[in-house]
């Protein structure tokens, strides 16, 4: 009966929403829910995750985003080595227990490449500053907000697709009907296939009004498949 009721309520919330707020107005609204200041864009900060994978090591992370300056880092702990990777502007430099002469074994086997490198900023900046980057020139925010089901959690769903010079795939995101919090999205390649992964959050971490998802955990569209959980254990402002 209470499960009932409430589904009742978002429904009926929802038809209200839906006839007030377009998807452009939820992703500015949901901007302000995490960070209303827009501190993310404006300063430097790191982040401090841990990357578990099923089978695999626990990974300890440190990203540094400065995007004023065009400067990244990513730090993590790898086989008990500390792997740098790090962009300046054009420039890409990487370190394994603060040493520049790598071998070609080593380059190899922790994937110490340029394109390596813009792929993971790429990553990470996506990922963890989500809802800002939806604001990214080459995004494609269509207009349609509906309701969704996204597995138990009741939301309201856009969907954002890309310039082709900007890139593919199908993202959609979903959104808290009252807070208009992110809690959770998804990305195909090929839509029609299937493929793609969607990604549950779960709890909330709090910093100088900032407010950032704590968990995400990774699934395959395809057989439901758990591929890991990357956990925000801090947020420092610098």
């Amino acid at each position: 009966m209470t499960k009932v009721i409430l589904t009742s309520l978002f429904c009926i919330c929802g038809t209200i929403l839906l006839g007030q707020i377009s998807a452009a107005d939820l992703v500015s609204k949901s901007m302000s829910y995490h960070d209303p200041d827009g501190q993310l864009a404006k300063e430097q900060f790191t982040l401090k995750l841990l990357e578990t994978r099923p089978n695999g090591a626990d990974r300890s992370t440190k990203v540094y985003i400065n995007q004023s300056e065009q400067v990244f880092s990513i730090k993590s702990v790898r086989d008990g080595k500390k792997v740098t990777m790090q962009k300046e502007g054009e420039e890409v430099s990487f370190l394994i227990d603060d040493n520049a002469d790598l071998s070609t074994e080593q380059i190899e086997q922790y994937r110490l490449h340029p394109e390596r490198l813009e792929f993971m900023v790429n990553y990470y900046r996506y990922l963890w500053m989500s809802p800002l980057v939806l604001k990214d020139p080459g995004t494609v925010i269509h207009d349609q907000v509906k309701k969704a089901d996204f597995f138990g959690t009741a939301s309201l769903e856009i969907k954002v697709t890309y310039d082709p010079a900007v890139g593919k795939d199908i993202w959609y995101f979903y959104f808290h009907p009252e807070t208009y919090a992110l809690v959770g999205y998804r990305f195909y390649h090929d839509e029609g296939a299937n493929d793609g992964e969607y990604i549950l959050f779960s709890g909330e971490l709090e910093t100088n009004g900032i407010r950032l998802p704590q968990s995400r955990k990774w699934y395959t569209h395809k057989q439901d498949r758990y591929l890991g959980e990357d956990i925000l254990e801090l947020l420092l402002l610098h």
